[in-house]
């Protein structure tokens, strides 16, 4: 239906490099839904700029002097990726029927945007974008990838397997994110609790355009930990079973010394008394550490602080070539 405005939703970081070529196949993209008719004439390209170092900014200002299928808006601070990607779809929410998100590295098959737009016309609320195979990564990082989303779901926060942040929304389910006001953002664990219809399609990821990955392990470890303290008290439920299985532990030893007490054999060895020492409190640090995570995410949510500020936003106003036009 060609009233259907569709906003491509793009969070940058220090993407100056790749930017130029991301925007082009993007538009050629826009282009191509709207000359089929899938699509209406309003569709945008919306890059959300967070914070970057670099010339970010400036290549965005002038895509969208050029041309006005890009838009752009500025974040007033680096407030990291889940935050701009928030910013965007917020931003985008009410100019738009439908939002896909994406990267800006080009890893995401764009192609695989017609796909999703297909099942959002058939009704589909939430279509998410799945990786097919994960041949072209490393052992390394393959095998880290998926023990990631099994450890989330193990300790109880719902992910889509193999789905990073490539999906698209319709307008009623951003209205449904909307109603999520934790400060502390994991959007592939929010956007599972919405509900509605939901579908998948997969694609082949490929290898960056440009420019350096900006996941690092470091980076993933602590984002792992985020997703599953800001969607599962399952942590806290563990540290109570620990806790019970000590206190067993504790009373079979009593019971064992005092055994050896009434066998006249009272002199007992230091390795097991030092073991027991050193793993009770090392589970009494992780336990407390824990319980600190949560207790700290309590003390950002009760804070109430705006989860990101857009200090420009660039909207229509360039030059709108038609549908078929190459840009």
């Amino acid at each position: 239906m060609p009233g259907n405005t569709l906003y491509i939703v793009v969070p940058c970081y220090n993407e100056e490099e790749v930017l130029p070529e991301t925007a082009r196949r993007l538009g050629d993209k826009l282009r191509g839904l709207m000359a089929a008719g899938k699509i209406g004439p309003d569709s945008r390209v919306l890059f959300v700029n967070d914070g970057s170092r670099d010339g970010t900014w400036a290549v965005i200002q002038r895509l969208h002097r050029e041309d006005g299928l890009f838009c752009g808006a500025d974040l007033s601070r680096n407030r990291g990726h889940q935050n701009a990607l928030l910013a965007g779809l917020m931003t985008a929410k009410d100019k738009a029927d439908l939002v896909i998100s994406m990267d800006a590295d080009l890893q995401d098959d764009v192609d695989a945007a017609d796909a999703m737009v297909d099942k959002y016309l058939d009704g589909v609320d939430i279509v998410y974008g799945v990786r097919s195979s994960r041949k072209k990564d490393s052992f390394f990082k393959r095998t880290t990838a998926e023990a990631f989303y099994r450890m989330m779901d193990l300790l109880g926060a719902e992910t889509v397997f193999n789905h990073a942040d490539y999906r698209l929304m319709s307008r009623r389910a951003l209205d449904g994110l909307a109603r999520f006001t934790e400060v502390n953002l994991f959007l592939r664990g929010i956007v599972p609790m919405i509900g509605y219809r939901t579908d998948t399609v997969e694609y082949e990821r490929g290898e960056r355009f440009a420019g350096e990955s900006k996941y690092p392990l470091k980076k993933m470890l602590a984002f792992a930990l985020e997703g599953v303290t800001s969607l599962s008290v399952r942590p806290l439920r563990m540290i109570t079973g620990l806790g019970f299985l000590v206190f067993l532990a504790s009373l079979a030893m009593i019971a064992y010394n005092v055994a050896r007490w009434a066998t006249g054999n009272t002199v007992a060895g230091w390795a097991s008394l030092a073991c027991s020492v050193w793993f009770i409190g090392g589970l009494i640090l992780l336990s407390l550490g824990i319980i600190g995570e949560y207790l700290g995410k309590l003390y950002l949510e009760s804070k109430g602080r705006p989860r990101f500020l857009i200090q420009e936003l660039l909207e229509d106003g360039g030059e709108q070539p038609d549908a078929g036009q190459t840009p």
